[in-house]
């Protein structure tokens, strides 16, 4: 009798857990679906809007204007507070003009993303580290919205909250949350006009025909083919793989320098290896949402920075050393 209860009962439990494990199966399918519209329509629209970035207590407006033709990206950045700058990109080169130092900062880029860069270009994986789900629905820029969260399974990244336009796929608004659920950083459209003709005009830069006389920087990444024998990375973060391996030069007569990125597909960490300076800044520093920790070894100054909590940057980092030859 004893052993036919206990097995009414496992049976019981299965047949309960089964239909919610489905559910949560679901609502994770569901979330990816709304997070993958988002890749879509950021890649295939065309849109023009103005929107608010907020970093800690750092705040600024810009306006941006995206255009997709015959399978080309065009785009200008604007920011509208403090110091002026522009960011022209034309597929893979982008352009950024410093009109207060005079200076124009040119650089191919392999692979970009398309604004806004919060999400990759593939979705697969994300939920063995995340949990995705949606949430209300609201209204962003006068647009219909789907609020989807992302909640860590772990203490090493951060939660994200999206809002997608209903009808054009496009994110109008995002959140990243701290361990203690604080919004650490967020962007929001505050007026956004999806399709439609667009002015080439809007395209250009504004300061294209002043800056003949700038300082030039042309910015080239070279990516490092092979495995990386030099550096070891003793500690292995979960879900986090490296994506890209560069040697930077400036040519501007400064040593190159490496650096290296590591996703789970959603957080990102950088690692800059670099000639260490008279001064050096070390140590932990934050600024809203962005860690920083920079540590010496040797001549080298080890540079680690990400959207991830300040332990798991340093964790991270610590594992930092030169291979042994």
């Amino acid at each position: 009798m004893k052993r036919w209860l206990a097995g009414g009962v496992c049976c019981l439990s299965l047949s309960l857990a089964a239909p919610a494990q489905a559910q949560t199966q679901a609502a994770q399918q569901d979330g990816l679906f709304w997070l993958g519209r988002v890749v879509t329509a950021a890649r295939e629209q065309s849109y023009s809007g103005t929107f608010v970035y907020r970093n800690g207590v750092h705040a600024e407006t810009s306006r941006i204007t995206h255009l997709v033709d015959n399978g080309k990206e065009f785009e200008r950045l604007e920011v509208l507070d403090g110091s002026p700058r522009e960011v022209i990109r034309s597929n893979e080169e982008v352009k950024c003009y410093l009109p207060e130092s005079r200076t124009l900062i040119i650089e191919k880029r392999g692979q970009h993303s398309s604004f806004p860069v919060m999400l990759p270009a593939s979705l697969a994986g994300l939920s063995e580290y995340y949990t995705i789900r949606k949430g209300p629905s609201g209204r962003v820029a006068d647009r219909d919205s789907q609020a989807i969260l992302l909640e860590p399974r772990d203490d090493l990244r951060y939660g994200h909250q999206f809002w997608v336009d209903m009808n054009s796929g496009l994110l109008l608004k995002a959140g990243m949350l701290n361990e203690r659920g604080e919004a650490v950083e967020t962007f929001a459209f505050t007026q956004l006009q999806v399709g439609g003709i667009f002015d080439r005009d809007a395209l250009k830069s504004k300061f294209g025909a002043q800056s003949s006389g700038w300082r030039v920087l042309n910015v080239e990444a070279t990516e490092a083919r092979g495995k990386d024998e030099t550096w070891l990375f003793r500690v292995q973060l979960p879900g986090f793989r490296k994506l890209a391996g560069m040697k930077r030069s400036a040519r501007t007569g400064n040593a190159d320098s490496m650096h290296m990125v590591f996703s789970d597909g959603l957080a990102a960490i950088s690692v800059f290896i670099e000639a260490l300076p008279d001064k050096p800044e070390l140590g932990l520093t934050s600024l809203g949402a962005i860690n920083v920790y920079q540590r010496a070894l040797g001549d080298q100054l080890i540079v680690v920075m990400g959207e991830v909590p300040r332990a798991t940057l340093k964790k991270f980092g610590d594992g930092i050393e030169p291979r042994r030859k």
